[in-house]
């Protein structure tokens, strides 16, 4: 344990008040520190010391002062229980270039050095490289705790306002097995960075990095974000087991992937850790083969599993769609027993300089679901492009929570072709109550459904009603006229359960824009 008295010599402990926040419920209290400092701490150090509560696995600071305009200077870095004088010590040090940081064994802000959180008493270290003679300056600093169901911090929104962001949920970079030419044209493991400024010039709000089993991209991460600051980087992991791939976001906690082992016998337990971690879920390209070629990529579970405990399913992997590979069909079986699950495609995405490709180029018109051997080719080959296909959410603020929510609720459609335009979106109505996509809607037998939709940048192309994943010749006028085209159609309840959601075709018959369903429930 650091001792602070053994260290008063040589460093002053600067006098302080402790407040406990009022907010509740929270995992542990967040801790308000507060202190003065004079002319007398002129080319000081002091430590401020807090407690960190058994149990967290997260520490996030905020830190201000006053009488900057009188060039008062304090530095920031942060201490662990044993100080400088053991392994568990020295934790960062930002000087004056940052107001905020975060700790986690996961992942930290530049700076600052990612570990385990050991309870006990810590420090924060401040230096003083400059305060007047006369000037009185007070900071305070804000200590933020947060436990394994937490773990993905909270973190300001890049944008405040609700809307429809669209973005990439699978890629994979040098911290799995991502790769890319080297400036001497080798291939090598590609560096994040340069998946983050593909993604930012094919201009998509979000996107999600799935590396394998991993979360050391975390870190990575969070340096780039400040520079990215009209793309949202939110850390994922692909769980990759024997057994199958599922993405989970919203979640940097530690977790046990060997599925099949002793200690994680079977997809249970593996789920039950998940929901401690706070995160979604989502089953990735179900319907691939598995062996190999890909050990583990089909979804191929050794007994049942509970979809009620998952949230997503990745439907289009790359350019899937209308191919015997994508997951459309596993997924509406789902949806068939009951389960409500979102479906997100993802471009997994293994070279970030793999360049984008027009899909519509690649296959022969009319061949949906059908294409030739010679077209599956050409569709593998070209796969993989940052951006398609994108997933498109309507979330509450474009912030790693509101997406992860918004993915959760479910008003998500996707763009197969990674365009930037095309857009669908669909709400249902009953006397006063309305839903959109992702949400139930209750009507009794009898009661008239109002549906009514948009379709954006597909002119020529076609609106295919589906109901309980078949086709339901509701809508009269089908084919879509215009550059952006309103709609609407109505059903009537019959007193069982239904869901009913849209695919958008374009002029050659292939799948555009995939939507997710609206539930229809009869109480």
């Amino acid at each position: 344990m650091f001792r602070i008295k053994s260290l008063i010599a040589c460093i002053g402990l600067l006098s302080f008040t402790g407040v406990v926040s009022a907010q509740a419920p929270q995992p542990a209290p967040d801790v308000v520190l507060r202190g003065t400092l004079t002319g007398a701490d002129h080319q000081t150090w002091r430590l401020v010391p807090f407690d960190v509560p058994e149990g967290t696995t997260r520490i996030t600071v905020e830190f201000d002062y006053t009488t900057r305009d009188a060039r008062t200077t304090i530095d920031l870095g942060v201490l662990g229980p044993d100080g400088f004088r053991g392994q568990d010590g020295f934790r960062g040090w930002s000087g004056g270039n940052k107001r905020r940081f975060t700790i986690s064994a996961s992942d930290a802000t530049p700076s600052y050095l990612p570990g385990a959180i050991r309870a006990g008493q810590w420090n924060l270290l401040l230096g003083v490289p400059n305060i007047r003679r006369e000037t009185k300056a007070e900071f305070t600093a804000t200590v933020r705790f947060e436990n394994g169901a937490s773990e993905a911090a909270t973190e300001p929104p890049l944008r405040a306002e609700a809307g429809w962001y669209r973005g990439d949920l699978h890629m994979h970079t040098a911290h799995s097995d991502g790769s890319c030419q080297s400036q001497r044209g080798q291939r090598v493991p590609c560096p994040l960075f340069l998946t983050a400024k593909t993604a930012s010039e094919r201009g998509l709000d979000f996107i999600a990095i799935t590396d394998h089993n991993t979360i050391s991209h975390a870190s990575a991460m969070r340096e780039l974000q400040p520079f990215y600051d009209n793309l949202l980087l939110i850390p994922g992991r692909e769980i990759t087991t024997f057994q199958g791939h599922a993405n989970l976001f919203g979640s940097v906690g530690l977790l046990d992937f060997t599925l099949g082992s002793a200690g994680m016998p079977d997809w249970s337990a593996l789920l039950g850790q998940v929901e401690r971690t706070g995160g979604v879920l989502s089953v990735n390209h179900p319907i691939r083969p598995s062996g190999e070629q890909c050990m583990g990529c089909g979804w191929t579970p050794h007994g049942g599993v509970d979809f009620a405990r998952m949230q997503a399913v990745e439907v289009v992997n790359g350019f899937d769609a209308d191919t015997p590979y994508s997951g459309i069909g596993f997924w509406e079986q789902l949806l068939n027993r009951g389960y409500r699950l979102t479906a997100i495609g993802g471009s997994d995405n293994h070279d970030a300089l793999r360049p984008a490709v027009d899909v519509s180029q690649l296959r022969a018109a009319n061949d949906a679901n059908s294409p030739s051997p010679e077209t599956l080719t050409k569709l593998q080959r070209a796969s993989g492009a940052i951006g398609a296909p994108t997933t498109v959410i309507y979330a509450d603020a474009l912030s790693r929570s509101s997406i992860v929510a918004g993915i959760r609720r479910g008003r998500v459609f996707i763009d197969t072709a990674g365009t930037r335009d095309r857009a669908l979106d669909l709400t249902a109505t009953a006397g006063e109550k309305s839903a959109n996509m992702g949400d139930a809607l209750v009507a009794a037998p009898g009661v008239h459904v109002r549906f009514e939709g948009l379709v954006t940048a597909v002119p020529g192309g076609e609106i295919e009603v589906i109901l309980d994943g078949q086709h339901a010749p509701l809508l009269e006028a089908p084919r879509i006229d215009s550059d952006s085209q309103r709609f609407a159609f109505e059903w009537s309840a019959d007193g069982k359960p239904h869901w009913l959601r849209l695919n958008v075709r374009d002029a050659s018959g292939h799948l555009a824009l995939i939507g997710n369903p609206i539930y229809l429930q009869p109480r």
